[in-house]
């Protein structure tokens, strides 16, 4: 039998290990999360300025921001604007992510070097 060697330390701490991974994935996972992160870190936004700027639905982006907003990653404001107008802004607590975005960037740029552009 194959022995498992755990990422980051010994036998006894790697279940533990795989429920953080998955706990991280559950929060900052799929396709447009940490897209919405990246781009809110130059500052609020309005919804609609979101959406545009993201290329994304304005229901998936509803649903995503949801999502981050119940994680504590974001803070909804709804103004008091007729019409009413909703901004979105990172929290403090976003800024934990920043090892893990720029881990990803250096990550994403290797294997964009390696498997999508190996002859340039």
């Amino acid at each position: 039998m194959k022995k498992h060697n755990c990422i980051v330390g010994d036998e006894s701490v790697c279940p533990k290990v795989k429920l953080s991974i998955q706990d991280t994935l559950d929060v900052v996972g799929g396709k447009w999360k940490l897209v919405l992160i990246s781009i809110l870190r130059d500052g609020k936004m309005r919804f609609r300025e979101l959406s545009r700027e993201a290329d994304i639905s304005p229901r998936i982006l509803s649903k995503e921001l949801q999502e981050l907003e119940m994680n504590g990653l974001v803070t909804r404001t709804v103004c008091n604007t007729k019409p009413v107008t909703v901004e979105y802004a990172l929290t403090p607590y976003s800024d934990t992510l920043s090892e893990v975005i720029i881990a990803m960037h250096k990550w994403g740029q290797e294997h964009r070097r390696k498997v999508m552009e190996p002859s340039l």
